[in-house]
């Protein structure tokens, strides 16, 4: 019996309509379009030549929506192994050279990631995309993302993204970064930080 493969879209950029296959829906769950869309509209071309950092990648559409809109380069983690799998695909299939992955847990590894560009000249972008469906063990998995971008040493941070389900209460003050915008999709809600 042949699985089902789910598919979406690069909505823009120089690999616009390539498709890149999905996860299944038990482990992960893709950013909706709109969402998507929305994101990168508030980025425009700000996105350009900077260092994208997708957490909780899932099939990498986040970061691979940026390379296609030119950042220098995406890093991705991710803990599924399945999901993980997927993601690499989905990288080659796009440009692999922009493209690091690294398979393991986002509280380790977007720390040890940062640290290594800290003293960069390269400016970041990071996008945190928690999973919505507190799974077993993900009851405090947005205290701990929270939690996580208030260690950030970083000054060469230009943004911090959450996608979050919209009753979380997100903080307006989180470590030396502040809250400056918030975009309410239904169910799932974008929230913006800069450096304060």
């Amino acid at each position: 019996m042949k699985r089902n493969i789910l598919t979406t879209q690069i909505i823009a950029g120089k690999y616009k309509g390539k498709k890149i296959e999905l996860p299944s829906l038990d482990v992960t769950r893709s950013s909706k379009a709109r969402v998507k869309e929305s994101f990168f509209n508030v980025l425009q071309f700000d996105i350009i030549d900077k260092v994208f950092i997708e957490a909780f990648a899932g099939s990498g559409s986040i970061g691979l929506e940026a390379v296609s809109r030119d950042v220098k380069k995406s890093y991705f983690i991710e803990l599924n192994k399945n999901s993980y799998n997927i993601l690499v695909n989905n990288c080659k299939s796009i440009d692999i050279n922009k493209c690091q992955t690294m398979m393991g847990d986002t509280f380790v590894q977007l720390p040890s990631i940062l640290n290594s560009l800290k003293n960069s000249s390269e400016e970041l972008i990071v996008y945190i995309d928690p999973p919505f469906d507190y799974r077993d063990g993900m009851e405090d998995i947005y205290e701990k993302s929270f939690e996580l971008v208030k260690e950030i040493e970083n000054d060469n941070i230009m943004m911090i993204c959450f996608e979050h389900v919209s009753t979380v209460e997100v903080p307006d003050i989180l470590g030396k970064f502040e809250k400056y915008k918030s975009k309410k999709f239904g169910k799932t809600t974008l929230t913006y930080f800069r450096l304060a």
